[in-house]
């Protein structure tokens, strides 16, 4: 009779709550409650947690804050205001910024440069990166190899490039002259940059593409990888073409990778200021939007055009953007 009590006691222990777990005969812990996080769930710590997320990213909001929000808000409101330090003080203008920048020839020459510029270089980065996606879509030997020697342009500042092209271009002791002379192709060297209009831009957009070719074959080669393999073993067994693996199969599939590409090609084609710089320096011959901004605004002083043409580099950089976007990218479902 005693050891049935003290069985009787035992499952009495076993079967009481101990904490917040009920415990079965193997000792081990029944379901939890259902977790605060999960849906339907009760919060039951509802102190300082809830504010948590919030004050981690708030570094984050004030770096963008202090970076992004607060010059933008500052070159909408000073873009209306006649803002030169040589003759204070600032007073409202209204739209006369404007009026000014457009009735500035170097102005007009500057848009309609800084569009040769976005059309070579959205054309010759997308074509480019696109080729080299495909090619590098399979793996070989030496893969790894490759796509370092592909991205190394990228990793370069922009300056630099445009004084290693400098070298290149350069009408006495250039490398383009000597090849070409090589080939008989001149006769005798001759000044690339600054001559013709369009030439100078498309020899500058050329240093451009070579920056900014590599993260558009990146952007295109991750959206190679994400297609299934099915879908060309399919196009294999039906006897279908390269050219129309492609044409039907791998081109509409990264269409979103190639609108992505397009955008940044379209928006860092717009911005081009370094390569411009140093190639071209103030000759309006290649001028671009960007570099006519940096003159007008620290050269003549005159920082409300200057505020007034960077908001409307930028207006016009976020139309463009969102036009393509809506004309390439398409939603793909496998």
């Amino acid at each position: 009779m005693a050891e049935r009590a003290a069985g009787d006691d035992v499952d009495q222990h076993r079967a009481a709550p101990s904490g917040r777990y009920l415990y079965n005969e193997d000792r081990r812990p029944a379901a939890k409650t259902r977790s605060r996080w999960l849906p339907g769930g009760k919060q039951t710590r509802p102190g300082r947690d809830g504010a948590l997320p919030y004050l981690m990213i708030a570094p984050l909001v004030v770096f963008i804050a202090a970076l992004a929000i607060y010059p933008t808000v500052l070159t909408i409101i000073e873009a209306f205001f006649h803002s030169d330090p040589l003759t204070p003080p600032n007073r409202f203008v209204g739209f006369g910024n404007f009026a000014g920048i457009f009735s500035n020839s170097q102005v007009r020459t500057s848009f309609e440069n800084t569009g040769w510029y976005a059309l070579f270089g959205v054309v010759l980065t997308v074509s480019l990166g696109t080729g080299i996606g495909l090619l590098l879509q399979r793996p070989f030997r030496g893969r790894g190899i490759i796509l370092a020697i592909v991205i190394l342009p990228w990793a370069l500042p922009g300056v630099v490039e445009g004084v290693i092209w400098s070298w290149i271009y350069n009408p006495t002791v250039g490398v383009l002259n000597s090849v070409l002379k090589s080939l008989h192709l001149i006769g005798q060297y001759q000044l690339f940059i600054g001559t013709h209009r369009v030439e100078t831009i498309l020899l500058i957009s050329l240093v451009q593409v070579w920056q900014i070719t590599p993260l558009a074959a990146l952007i295109v080669l991750a959206g190679l990888q994400s297609i299934p393999d099915e879908l060309y073993e399919g196009a294999s067994v039906d006897g279908a073409s390269w050219h129309r693996v492609v044409r039907s199969i791998t081109l509409p599939l990264i269409r979103p990778a190639l609108a992505i590409a397009t955008v940044q090609a379209l928006v860092i084609s717009l911005n081009i200021f370094d390569q411009v710089y140093v190639l071209n320096a103030s000759a309006t011959t290649g001028s671009s939007l960007m570099s006519t901004t940096y003159f007008i605004t620290f050269q003549d002083l005159n920082f409300g055009q200057g505020y007034a043409l960077s908001l409307l580099a930028t207006v016009v950089t976020v139309l463009a953007a969102v036009l393509i976007v809506k004309v390439l990218y398409r939603k793909v479902e496998y």
